[in-house]
């Protein structure tokens, strides 16, 4: 740590507990320097940190206007749940953890939630549902917090159905870096003044403003669920299957698609056993009124799969048949954590999957690598899992490469849920036009001149 930056953090330090506020060594929290970036991509965060927990939007306003007068840089941390290094320090600075931020009101009336930027996934769905409402679409691991969701504008698997976070965010107030606050929308189902800022900041990855409280918007319950497990021979049936299903007019809450490989290892890790399954096989969860209604649109999409070539379907109805299901596919990232090198969210259209997916494949094999994959197959966001293998750190980055021109050539994007951040900030740049990574550069520098909030994440100024 250089002699001046040293003296700074230290004078920012005592500022900052003569306020009140919250401030830890790296040393004391060590784990704040990391999130679930995979260790074999070698990201080295910056030791030389302090941590910083606020409570509130005026806290954080104090925060970035001493970081801002000091020329400081500032990284935002949630839950720590990213898989792109967003949350990672990449410089001499602060951490600004929004852990402490719990404001949690719910607006029965106006269907919508109040919550601080550290409420997490599992604390908005309790409280929604204890209130008669549901926020629907599970964008993530329950610990991850709302301002990191709204930040990386989450999907998950219910995106299909329900949107991503974007499609839920009413209002938002937010830190400049130079410490103003702003607010945007509201408890509004329309508003059309001015330039949308507030989706500008919707997945920004914390590099225009400090996310520190959220209305979002909240749906009537759930209603009874059922899932269908439906294993096929090939990739190409599966997904003829899924593009049949909504074209009939069903919309599932979930629509998955698993090679056996993954499925396999999720029944290792999680105990339970996945029903008669095959090489392409796809989870299907279901909504409805009542046990007749689940039944009736099952047996339909039953019928459809086997049309496109599934050899039988599984049905369960009952909670716990469900659970071992769901608990099957969560769990196959947790039994190859330790073999991956990294977790890519390729999207691509729906229908364009089987031949990326063989295209992808076929180039791994062709250079040393297993690659296993799952994803939502309803809105065509693959997860690719490369494996390690002898002399990979040679070759992985020509592989990544080659998988992100494969789906911009089907017309896809480099990734569908887990954003930039470090990981992907030199493919992005080689994703978009000159002109599109220029006008990102304006608008990095509009909202953060001196370039102090989350410095190395998504562009370079």
């Amino acid at each position: 740590m250089t002699g001046e930056i040293k003296n700074k953090l230290e004078k920012i330090s005592k500022i900052l507990s003569e306020s009140g506020i919250e401030v830890y060594s790296a040393k004391e929290l060590k784990s704040y320097l990391y999130d679930e970036t995979p260790p074999s991509l070698g990201l080295k965060p910056t030791e030389n940190v302090l941590i910083t927990k606020p409570r509130n939007t005026n806290e954080v306003s104090k925060i970035m206007k001493i970081a801002s007068r000091e020329r400081i840089p500032v990284f935002v941390r949630g839950g720590g749940t990213g898989l792109s290094g967003g949350a990672v320090p990449t410089a001499e600075g602060l951490i600004l953890s929004t852990e402490k931020m719990k404001k949690m009101e719910i607006d029965v009336e106006n269907f919508c939630a109040v919550c601080g930027a550290g409420i997490t996934l599992r604390e908005l769905i309790m409280n929604a549902e204890a209130s008669g409402l549901s926020f629907s679409p599970h964008p993530g691991d329950e610990t991850a917090t709302v301002g990191g969701m709204v930040s990386t504008n989450a999907g998950g698997v219910r995106a299909m159905k329900y949107g991503v976070m974007r499609n839920y965010v009413l209002g938002l107030e937010a830190v400049l870096p130079n410490g103003d606050i702003i607010k945007l929308g509201g408890k509004l189902i329309k508003n059309n003044a001015g330039y949308n800022m507030m989706h500008l900041l919707i997945g920004s990855e914390g590099t225009l403003a400090v996310v520190t409280e959220v209305v979002l918007r909240l749906l009537p319950p759930f209603r009874k669920t059922a899932t269908i497990a439906v294993p096929f021979k090939t990739i190409e049936g599966a997904i003829e299957a899924v593009v049949e299903i909504l074209r009939n007019g069903t919309i599932p809450l979930a629509l998955e698609y698993i090679e056996r490989e993954a499925l396999e290892i999720g029944e290792k890790v999680s105990g339970k056993r996945w029903p008669p399954k095959d090489e392409a096989n796809l989870m299907v969860i279901i909504e409805g009124r009542n046990e007749d209604e689940l039944v009736e649109v099952a047996e339909k999409i039953e019928e459809i799969c086997i049309g496109k070539g599934a050899s039988n379907a599984f049905i369960a109805l009952g909670y716990k048949e469900q659970r071992d299901l769901l608990e099957v596919r969560s769990l196959i990232y947790e039994g190859m954590k330790e073999k991956v090198i990294e977790v890519l969210d390729v999207s691509v259209p729906p229908a364009q999957i089987p031949e990326y997916v063989k295209r992808c494949n076929s180039v791994a094999e062709k250079m040393g690598f297993k690659v296993v994959n799952y994803g939502h197959a309803g809105d065509g966001n693959i997860h690719q899992h490369p494996l390690k293998t002898e002399g990979w750190e040679e070759k992985y980055e020509e592989l990544k490469k080659t998988f992100f021109r494969i789906a911009r050539e089907l017309g896809g994007s480099i990734t569908g849920e887990h954003g930039v951040g470090i990981v992907k900030k030199k493919d992005l740049k080689e994703h978009l036009s000159k002109a599109e990574y220029e006008l990102l550069q304006k608008i990095k520098r509009a909202f953060d001149p001196d370039g102090i909030l989350n410095p190395g994440k998504v562009v370079d100024l």
